[in-house]
């Protein structure tokens, strides 16, 4: 699968998931700092979102330090379903009810072991049928809405 990957900086557990994603046998598309370029979090977040957003990528992963910058930053972008996970069970529910397409992680509190166990849970993990009118109902949430907050 071609997943975009990117974080506001380098650390062990960046390398870690570039280094397991790639032993997966997945393609990446790395963003920020690890494609050497100095982006801060908010560029990072929309910059992955961007990527699912219109295709280049099936998926995407993003990091910052607690990992919810990057994932108001990168929810901001119409398509994208960012969900912060802690846990290998937070990740299958944000895949199972919500058809998450990118997974947000903390640079802080996720180990690469961990990380390792999240992502177990979330590329094992689909979206059930008779979930899409839930998430049908997100997808509404991206239309252009009026001052008054209707669609237009």
């Amino acid at each position: 699968m071609r997943l975009a990957l990117g974080s506001d900086e380098r650390t062990y557990l960046t390398e870690a998931l570039v280094a397991e994603l790639t032993q997966r046998g997945h393609t990446l598309i790395l963003i920020g700092p690890l494609a050497g370029d100095a982006s801060p979090w908010p560029e990072v977040g929309r910059a992955v979102g961007a990527a699912v957003a219109t295709g280049q990528a099936a998926q995407g992963i993003v990091c910052c330090y607690t990992g919810t910058g990057v994932s108001i930053a990168a929810n901001k972008v119409p398509g994208v379903r960012a969900a912060l996970c802690h846990d290998a069970q937070t990740a299958a529910g944000a895949r199972t009810w919500n058809d998450a397409n990118v997974l947000a992680l903390s640079l802080r509190t996720t180990t690469p072991a961990l990380a390792r166990e999240i992502l177990d849970a979330w590329f094992a993990t689909s979206t059930p049928p008779e979930e899409q009118p839930t998430i049908d109902l997100v997808r509404a949430l991206d239309a252009p809405r009026t001052a008054s907050g209707t669609s237009s």
